[in-house]
């Protein structure tokens, strides 16, 4: 096992910032805390990565560093009772691993249907989710009302939901043959 550059882990942070966040969030919902766990995290990752095997996924190992820094920061603060019990993080982080290959499939579907969209609809997708631009700023950027770009974008996800539903089923279908 031979250990991560520092460019290399660099890249599959930044890849994987989202939806680590997401994870701390579903523990700690109030964004600052969560941005401020998310920070305490990428430290911890950075200090332990010659620990990380780069043949296994990168998301469920940060994750659990994630749940350490979520509990050290909810004990810390006195917060675990007002905001969620102990073995409701448990459960929450075995259903994760439970479900982490489906999760792994819809999100290698949605890249692919992504990747299908017009060119239009994936610059409205990609300002949208993952440049963190407010829709009043895509519609000015567009020329649009804000209206139609809200409506552009429930067309659009309601696109990437059926392409990635052929998607599951196809592959379904594939793996009983």
């Amino acid at each position: 096992m031979s250990p991560l550059s520092h460019e290399q882990f660099m890249r599959l942070f930044l890849q994987s910032e989202r939806e680590i966040l997401r994870y701390v969030m579903a523990i700690v919902p109030n964004v600052a805390d969560a941005r401020d766990i998310l920070q305490e995290t990428a430290l911890s990752l950075w200090k332990a990565i010659d620990q990380y095997d780069p043949e296994r996924p990168f998301i469920p190992w940060a994750s659990r560093f994630a749940l350490n820094q979520a509990r050290m920061f909810l004990r810390a603060e006195g917060r675990r009772k007002r905001f969620i019990r102990e073995d409701l993080v448990t459960m929450l982080e075995a259903r994760r691993i439970e479900i982490a290959p489906q999760l792994d499939a819809r999100r290698e579907h949605l890249r692919e249907c992504l990747d299908q969209l017009p060119a239009d609809q994936q610059s409205l997708v990609r300002g949208y989710y993952f440049d963190d631009e407010t829709v009043p700023a895509i519609a000015e950027r567009l020329s649009r009302t804000v209206e139609a770009v809200y409506k552009s974008l429930q067309r659009i996800r309601h696109v990437l939901e059926a392409c990635i539903g052929r998607k599951e089923r196809l592959s379904a279908a594939g793996s009983r043959s």
